[in-house]
């Protein structure tokens, strides 16, 4: 298992889109222009280029031609390589982070987010309110449950199906070890969900 996160978005601009455009296969190329902004053009294609630089070094021989990479999809839109090993990516406003693994992993990355009380409320189970609401930094407490809670559901391979199917995420999670960065200057919280 490896994961990068990538936090310079400054390098986010038309030249850095056009420079990435003919790395990617065809598959992402259409992904990314399917974006309208400039900022979702970016994040697939960067997240791509990262994608294969963790192939590269831990598969060279999976990741030989970038180009002949194909993503399928399950039944909740995940996207699978075929033929290769398990990954994840997630990118917020202020990162990208992407992880590879041989066996199922999430990744999901978060700008600070705001503890609203009724978000908090459809969210959160009871035990996890109190942690937040009891925290000298509720508005941080909440962004990395987020992050655990999305991390765990990418991991088991559906995502977020519903917002009421979020709240008990983390009451049962047996095997699963969860790694939780913050980057309190950049504003983002990352949790990296993995089998033990």
């Amino acid at each position: 298992m490896t994961y990068r996160i990538f936090d310079d978005m400054a390098q986010c601009t038309e030249q850095e889109v056009a420079r990435l455009l003919p790395l990617v296969s065809n598959q992402r190329r259409e992904q990314a222009l399917a974006y309208k902004h400039l900022f979702g053009q970016y994040c697939c294609l960067k997240s791509y280029e990262i994608l294969m630089q963790l192939l590269l070094s831990n598969l060279s021989s999976f990741a030989s031609s970038p180009h002949h990479l194909f993503f399928s999809y399950n039944k909740y839109g995940q996207p699978r390589l075929e033929g290769g090993p398990c990954f994840s990516i997630s990118h917020c406003k202020n990162a990208i982070a992407v992880a590879i693994s041989e066996t199922p992993i999430g990744i999901d990355i978060e700008h600070l987010r705001i503890a609203k009380p009724e978000l908090v409320e459809r969210t959160m189970n009871l035990q996890e309110q109190e942690q937040i609401w009891h925290s000298d930094s509720p508005d941080w407490i909440f962004t990395q449950l987020w992050t655990r809670k999305e991390a765990v559901l990418k991991m088991k391979g559906t995502g977020i199906i519903s917002i009421d199917e979020i709240k008990n995420t983390l009451a049962s999670i047996e095997h699963i070890d969860l790694l939780t960065k913050v980057n309190i200057d950049k504003q983002y919280a990352c949790t990296l969900a993995s089998r033990l």
